[in-house]
């Protein structure tokens, strides 16, 4: 299944390249963009492509896209940013949770990356410098 899952990958690489022409100062890249559906892959696309600026290729068996983007005209994280922005969790960006909940029932994934990120919380102490409280220490007797 992984087998096919690259050939179907690698070819859908090919393809977008080969319709990249218009696409000028081209690099392409991936990114792991969450979803589930062939309307999840609709949405993501439309979000992500932009006539001679960038152009999106999302595969739902392994979550990810192959990004072609011109560098003159703008950058991945810009690409990324708008496909989060109707509700696709990526590598960078989270969905607004209200956009992410007015998905349609079959777009909803679990939202790994989501809890993943919010389950990191500040160190409440990482503000205060090391030599601060050795040299409080000493002045306590």
């Amino acid at each position: 299944m992984k087998a096919l899952s690259y050939i179907i990958t690698t070819c859908l690489v090919l393809l977008s390249t080969l319709s990249m022409a218009q696409i000028k100062n081209a690099k392409t890249e991936t990114a792991k963009i969450n979803g589930n559906c062939g309307m999840c892959k609709r949405t993501i696309e439309k979000a992500g492509n932009t006539k001679n600026e960038a152009q999106v290729v999302w595969d739902a068996d392994n979550q990810r896209a192959s990004i072609t983007y011109d560098t003159r005209k703008t950058t991945m994280d810009t690409v990324l940013k708008r496909i989060a922005q109707v509700g696709y969790d990526n590598e960078k960006y989270l969905a607004p949770d209200e956009v992410y909940t007015n998905l349609h029932d079959c777009c909803q994934y679990d939202r790994k990356l989501k809890h993943s990120k919010t389950n990191k919380k500040p160190d409440g102490h990482s503000h205060h410098n090391s030599s601060e409280g050795s040299s409080r220490q000493g002045k306590h007797h």
